[in-house]
């Protein structure tokens, strides 16, 4: 079935910035998401008003809410994992890896049960970092849990070229996590301790960023968002006006409305299903 409402295109909602990513959504349906070479969090609210919720955020990536409402972020300009309240007070959850600087942190996803993080750490050299080269004793590019009530993350997967998008399914039992690098997408089976097991390949398509809607459905991201089924099979492709899609979530009371962050811009597209919660 196709995913997008009959007729349904995207519509830019404003092209005001240098690159976009992270779009988060709250309980309230308000999609947060990063202009990171500008170093700011915008929020898109439910009556479709934008405004900047927080400057100098750390140069932030990846962004989801914990179930407390508080926002995490991939910080990445001191390669850490963010915490920010409310108010837009942050606390650092991530400092490194075994006093290991962390590559840069670039997605996650939350455990709705747990509250455990999952996050993706692959290195992209950015012009605002001092280092010319990752710290050899990480041992590549890997990705992390953080336990609950815990303050290092352990390595969940080590055995992927480039990992970046990654999210999970509503009832926390799989994980599927995009090897950009490798151009594949993966799904894991999450254990009762939060380990990650029985990886298969899912598509044949590495990912930017990713969502899951209420079907089970898998959302990819790069050349426009390609939509593929619980079975791996390509259902819809959703071409967007931009030179790269960076990442996308589901927004609005309903959770209806696909939202597209696409290099300078934003964009939303109608649905007839909602996002996964």
């Amino acid at each position: 079935m196709v995913t997008a409402a009959p007729g349904a295109v995207p519509r830019l909602v404003s092209r005001q910035f240098k690159f976009t990513e992270g779009p988060a959504v709250d309980k309230a349906g308000n999609v947060f998401f990063t202009d990171q070479p500008n170093d700011k969090i915008w929020q898109y609210a439910t009556d479709g008003t934008l405004s900047v919720f927080l400057e100098k955020a750390g140069r932030a990536n990846g962004l989801y809410f914990d179930r407390r409402g508080n926002l995490l972020a991939c910080a990445d300009e001191h390669n850490q994992l963010w915490s920010i309240d409310p108010d837009g007070r942050a606390t650092v959850l991530v400092r490194d890896v075994q006093g290991h600087r962390l590559n840069g942190p670039n997605d996650l996803w939350v455990h709705p049960r747990t509250g455990g993080i999952y996050f993706t750490d692959p290195y992209y050299p950015r012009p605002y970092w001092t280092r010319t080269a990752p710290d050899p004793a990480l041992g590549g590019q890997k990705v992390y849990y953080l336990a609950p009530g815990q303050a290092q993350p352990v390595v969940a997967d080590d055995q992927l070229q480039q990992p970046n998008g990654i999210v999970g399914t509503p009832d926390g039992r799989q994980l599927y996590v995009a090897d950009i690098g490798a151009n594949k997408t993966y799904r894991y089976q999450i254990g009762a301790d939060g380990r990650l097991g029985d990886r298969q390949l899912f598509v044949e398509q590495g990912s930017d960023g990713m969502t899951i809607d209420e079907q089970g459905n898998v959302y990819l991201t790069g050349q426009g968002v390609t939509v593929y089924s619980p079975a791996g099979q390509l259902i819809q492709h959703i071409a967007v006006p931009a030179a790269w899609t960076g990442n996308v979530c589901f927004a609005g009371k309903n959770r209806q409305t696909l939202f597209i962050t696409a290099s300078d811009a934003v964009f939303t597209v109608p649905m007839r299903v909602r996002g996964g919660r």
